[in-house]
């Protein structure tokens, strides 16, 4: 419900935005955000992640990675405010000077939402963020309307992300009984930096890799083909977004409680991988098929660029269950040291693709396919340690997901057919959705898939506890 609601505002208010400002505007807020990504991993350090996975943390450990986080944040907003100049320099965009300083004022607000959330997720009190998420969103959504309704561009996106951030953080402090208390401990920062610092490592590598792909195309080509690019990656990162981190958010500290019982953790993931992907590749699969007119009723003609990227990353994110079950496995058994190997691997892999992508195709459509290349390859790497932790193959995994990848797979053919019809846009649309609703949930109903069954069991039983 948090996930689904913060995205479904998200999604609303990201349309209106797109519709009242350019492409160049969301062109340089994704240049800026590339930078505050990398920024933001340092800040973090891996530290958060490791609160959770510590069995006996305290207000000590707590209010200990509190303020640490909090000179990192210090120290690197100061870098990067007299940076700001060259990294504008370095795009030719001399517009992006203030936009960075104020932009990075997040990393900040970063350190309180990080540490809140840790908190949150170790004592699974996640009912907390549906309300900081909410309350956050709202306001920060009407602020940015109407900011690009009078005509401030860029402004209007720089104003919406921090707003968005602060009031999330004031509201966490009401809801949330953690504060920082005057307590620190080196020797309990250093505990949890020597499991914290492999993922932040792991972070680094993960965060510059993907983020080098929007500095190359913002360098190598504009700030629009770059909106295109980002736009084109954010319809299915909303859609598995609302899924893929609704599981993770409970499957780390879910995990972490059972990492002495690895049978008891197979079965967890392997629920997970079987859950997530019978909801999430029909989805990618039914938004590739009606990418076009979606697009076009959604953002206008204008944005029509951006719909190879959305078929593109549809493939792409199908494969999320795989990647976020299987590193979540990782890290809940305490083994970060086998995600950072996991991590140089990846990385080697994906910047060797991403080098052959630029000079082979010299476009930002041809980095979107060696993405996707990527991808498949990284499956493979994430799942392959968990075939010795917990008996899990890739194959078995695969085996799993075959019959919603293979049912979803045909019921994008049938949404294709109703394109035959040539009916008005909008009614093509309607169909398209229920006709592919209809068939893929029918079939599944009528083959007895598990994880349908399973879904509907879970919602019976959530139903029936909550009328008493």
């Amino acid at each position: 419900m948090e996930r689904m609601g913060i995205q479904g505002t998200q999604f609303v208010v990201s349309i209106v935005l797109a519709r009242l400002l350019a492409p160049d505007d969301f062109g340089l807020i994704a240049l800026v955000m590339a930078v505050i990504a990398i920024a933001n991993v340092f800040v973090q350090s891996g530290l958060g992640t490791a609160l959770i996975q510590k069995k006996d943390a305290d207000e000590t450990d707590f209010s200990s990675v509190f303020y640490a986080s909090l000179l990192l944040a210090t120290v690197v907003y100061a870098i990067i405010f007299f940076t700001a100049p060259l990294i504008a320099d370095f795009y030719n965009k001399p517009a992006l000077i203030p936009v960075i300083r104020v932009l990075t004022l997040s990393l900040f607000i970063g350190v309180f939402n990080s540490i809140q959330y840790a908190f949150v997720a170790r004592q699974m009190m996640f009912k907390k963020l549906f309300f900081r998420s909410i309350g956050s969103m709202i306001p920060s959504s009407i602020i940015g309307i109407v900011m690009a309704f009078t005509g401030f561009g860029v402004w209007a996106l720089v104003a919406q992300q921090l707003s968005n951030t602060f009031l999330a953080v004031v509201i966490m402090w009401f809801v949330v009984p953690w504060r920082p208390q005057l307590k620190f401990s080196f020797e309990r920062l250093n505990k949890l930096f020597s499991f914290g610092w492999k993922l932040l490592f792991s972070s680094v590598i993960d965060t510059v890799y993907s983020q080098i792909q929007s500095i190359i195309i913002g360098k190598m080509f504009s700030p629009a083909s770059l909106a295109f690019f980002d736009r084109g990656s954010h319809f299915p990162y909303i859609v598995v977004n609302n899924i893929n981190n609704s599981i993770q958010a409970v499957m780390l500290p879910s995990l972490s409680a059972f990492q002495d019982d690895k049978p008891q953790v197979k079965k967890m993931v392997r629920r997970a991988i079987v859950t997530s992907s019978f909801l999430i590749i029909p989805m990618m699969a039914g938004l590739a098929a009606t990418a076009e007119p979606i697009v076009k009723i959604l953002l206008g003609d204008k944005w029509l660029p951006c719909v190879p990227f959305v078929q593109i990353f549809c493939f792409i994110y199908a494969f999320y269950p795989i990647h976020t079950s299987n590193l979540s496995a990782i890290n809940a058994l305490g083994r970060s040291d086998i995600f950072l190997k996991l991590e140089i691997i990846k990385k080697i892999f994906g910047i060797s693709i991403l080098v052959a992508s630029i000079l082979y195709f010299r476009s930002p459509i041809g980095i979107a396919y060696g993405v996707a290349v990527n991808t498949i390859i990284a499956s493979f790497i994430n799942a392959s340690p968990n075939k010795k932790l917990l008996h899990y193959s890739y194959l078995e995994q695969i085996s799993d997901i075959a019959p919603s990848a293979i049912l979803a797979c045909a019921m994008a053919l049938v949404i294709i057919t109703v394109n035959q019809l040539q009916l008005n846009i909008y009614l093509t649309l309607v169909l398209q959705i229920l006709t592919g609703a209809l068939f893929y949930f029918g079939l599944a109903k009528l083959l007895h898939f598990e994880s349908l069954e399973y879904l509907i069991k879970t919602i019976a039983d959530f139903r029936r506890r909550h009328a008493k």
